[in-house]
């Protein structure tokens, strides 16, 4: 490659997603005369813009400029200025590309809508993230041709609120090409700004009406948006920054009711003014019909209101209004705003994690549990026909086959009034969400996975067998047993005339391999719930109230191959090299802080007689808190060869968050050593080293109690067991937990 070539590929910008932002920066970088590639997973997209060049549309009047296009498989790099301008939900995917394309001193700026920048952070690093506002209205209208929406902002900073870097004013200064770019300081407040702004524009997609006048009707529940919305950025302490016509102090709760009226007129005049009329977001579920991101970006809002202790009743009605829309959208209403403003008007903003939690009688509570023990047989009974369906996590028949036992088993026993939805993911098992009715408008979410480890053909030698209380079989301690003392829990209510909370029963077929086509699902239904209950088996008895993060990675090392003998210097070992690579790593441990770093699996080389030119080392990472986490994942990033001459590369990440004892978490666990009281037991907590589903739930702001399940040992041997009277015991915890929540 010649010099000159190489400035120019140091100089291109490489704008990886090439729709409404992405592809309105393109083009405006590339009619000023920059070196701009757009990269895209829409085939026709790109295709257009390779015949056509990149197509920007004001008015009916559109201006073509001719841009490199390729999909991600056509390009491998390297990479240096990366402008990222996917959907928020594809952010993690975009990097799986990016990161391992990116060189050494490229960056990334995150020209999307919502926080990201720290996610981009924890995979590529600090140093090569750079942060953005951008507040572009604008609409792909046919492929290779993107709609101006009208004027917009767009800030660019370096993240947290670091000063002003060379590589920033660069940036502005070619974005200027766009309009008014601008740098600044405080990219997060103007971030939370739009949060606010963006969570009214959320709520006008529930409607096929303008945005403008739907503000401008429904003021209560827009005011409420904002303002729950700020209460969090208050207790963040960020400095909230104006932007375009939005004003967003106006707009915190306790403001002069007269200047917010002021402050909404402008806003609402300044939106008439603009050619987009609607929202993107209605876009995408009226004309595009496709999931919407906005669900995405407040994952950071919840998750810190509920850390602080806040709620957020309007604004989560707004996204689940959404969630039915992206299933229906012709169910798009204006009295779903209505509904918003009613809401608003008699929600009171108290702390969302401070429901009244209190368990319920002792008289209850034996009632309870003298209805399963007189039903311990019957419960047996369904662990032995749900354990007689073989469900291994790698066969997709047998999978399909138990779920569909599961799903006539569930009709028998609680009976056909709920609603269900099937998630489907191609060479991945269903995920079941069944809703059952209750008390109190948000759920409590009942987790339970019905994949197992043990190989189809088990049962052959090692059926379902009971001897006195002890019961034996593959899967029924972890966790066919859970699932059965779930069910039980609530029929028992049900027997006992006690109240139910609404509950939504998820039931999950890859746990044991990840939940790596679960976990969205997950967190989607656990942000809509109030609190989880996992039916993991518990820890010796105890509930897990902490588990450790998990971090599954893979560092390959290439060297160059020579004769051993005949020319012992020209090569460099990837062996040789890998070996010093695993004593840093093993650096890295820190068992005060409960970090744990295990090199299982290496291969390299080829013969005795070769320089190996490949070795690879596959690494388990286990966490206990989020710093350790952030700590091990730049020091990957951070990794350099001893010998110049190899080269490193690790791929792979954090298959589960950390699960940490949160205040919510601790509140729940109170409460269930309380229930467990009344059933004359003494219930303990544990932090375990193992993950479960009920990692993604915690970081995601919502309380969990997990390790409800079975009791016994031996999860994943062929000493599994449980016992006949643990079945009995657990459902009835579960029973007077659950009755407490319905009373909260």
């Amino acid at each position: 490659m010649s010099s000159a070539t190489r400035q120019s590929t140091r100089d291109a910008y490489t704008v990886v997603g090439a729709g409404a932002i992405g592809g309105t920066l393109a083009h405006s970088l590339a009619r000023a005369g920059h070196p701009v590639r757009v990269i895209d997973t829409d085939t026709a997209h790109v295709a257009a813009v390779q015949a056509h060049g990149l197509t920007l549309d004001r008015g009916g009047e559109r201006s073509s400029v001719a841009v490199e296009a390729a999909t991600p498989d056509a390009l491998d790099g390297p990479l240096h200025r990366v402008l990222l301008a996917v959907k928020a939900q594809a952010t993690d995917a975009a990097l799986d590309w990016i990161e391992p394309r990116l060189a050494p001193d490229g960056w990334v700026v995150s020209v999307q809508n919502g926080f990201n920048e720290d996610l981009i952070a924890r995979r590529i690093g600090a140093e090569r993230t750079v942060a953005a506002f951008v507040n572009i209205f604008a609409d792909v209208i046919e492929p290779g041709v993107i709609r101006d929406g009208g004027a917009g902002a767009l800030v660019i900073g370096e993240p947290g609120g670091a000063p002003v870097s060379a590589r920033v004013r660069g940036l502005v200064a070619d974005l200027t090409s766009w309009g008014p770019a601008e740098s600044s300081d405080n990219v997060e407040g103007y971030l939370w700004a739009k949060a606010g702004f963006g969570a009214m524009l959320a709520a006008t997609a529930l409607a096929d009406a303008p945005m403008a006048e739907l503000i401008d009707r429904h003021a209560p529940a827009m005011d409420a948006l904002a303002a729950e919305v700020f209460q969090v950025a208050d207790a963040l302490g960020v400095t909230l920054e104006a932007f375009d016509a939005f004003e967003p102090e106006a707009f915190r709760r306790g403001a002069d009711p007269a200047l917010r009226r002021a402050a909404t007129g402008r806003l609402t005049a300044w939106l008439r003014t603009q050619p987009k009329d609607r929202s993107g977001i209605w876009r995408d579920l009226a004309v595009r019909r496709r999931p919407v991101e906005v669900t995405t970006h407040y994952a950071d809002v919840f998750e810190q209101a509920e850390r602080h202790g806040m709620a957020t009743p309007v604004l989560r009605a707004v996204i689940a209004g959404l969630r039915e829309l992206e299933r229906d959208p012709g169910l798009m209403a204006e009295s779903r705003l209505d509904a918003l403003d009613r809401l608003a008007t008699t929600a009171t903003p108290v702390a969302a994690s401070e429901p009244a939690l209190a368990a319920p009688d002792a008289s209850a509570a034996q009632k309870i549990r003298a209805h399963l023990a007189a039903h311990q047989d019957e419960m047996v009974a369904d662990l032995a026909a749900y354990t007689s369906r073989e469900s291994a996590s790698d066969d997709p028949q047998a999978l399909a086959e138990c779920l569909a036992w599961l799903r006539d088993w569930l009709d028998t026993a609680l009976g056909t009034e709920y609603t269900e939805e099937v998630r489907r993911s191609p060479g991945a098992a269903d995920v079941v969400i069944r809703r059952y009715p209750g008390t109190g408008e948000r759920p409590v979410l009942l987790l339970a996975h019905y994949d197992t480890v043990w190989p189809t053909g088990t049962l052959a030698t090692w059926p379902f067998h009971r001897e006195g209380d002890r019961i034996t079989g593959p899967g029924v301690f972890d966790m066919k047993a859970g699932l059965v003392q779930a069910v039980w829990a609530l029929r028992a209510l049900e027997a006992a005339g006690l109240p139910r909370p609404a509950c939504t029963l998820l039931l999950n077929g890859d746990e044991e391999t990840g939940s790596l086509h679960s976990s969205e699902t997950i967190v989607a239904e656990a942000r809509e719930s109030r609190a989880a209950l996992v039916f993991e088996a518990a820890a010796d008895g105890a509930l897990k109230t902490a588990r450790k993060g998990v971090g599954l990675f893979t560092l390959t090392v290439t060297g160059r191959e020579a004769h051993a003998g005949l020319d012992p210097t020209a090569g460099a070992s990837a062996v040789e090299e890998l070996a010093h690579q695993i004593l840093r790593l093993g650096a890295l441990r820190d068992s005060a802080a409960g970090t744990s770093l295990n090199v299982g699996v290496i291969e390299g080389g080829t013969r005795s007689n070769v320089t190996a030119g490949r070795a690879v080392a596959h690494l388990d990472v286990r966490v206990a808190t989020a710093a350790e986490q952030e700590r091990i994942g730049a020091a990957l990033a951070a990794l350099r060869p001893v010998d110049p001459r190899t080269s490193l590369e690790v791929t792979g990440g954090w298959n589960r968050p950390v699960f940490e004892r949160t205040e919510g978490v601790a509140r729940l666990a109170d409460l269930a050593r309380d229930c467990a009281a009344l059933l004359g037991e003494d219930l303990r907590e544990a932090a375990v080293g193992g993950a479960s589903d009920g990692n993604f739930v915690v970081a995601a702001g919502i309380p969990v109690l997990d390790g409800l399940g079975a009791l016994g040992a031996g999860a994943h041997a062929r000493s599994e067991h449980t016992t006949a009277t643990g079945l009995v015991d657990r459902a009835a915890l579960a029973a007077v937990i659950l009755t407490a929540l319905a009373g909260s």
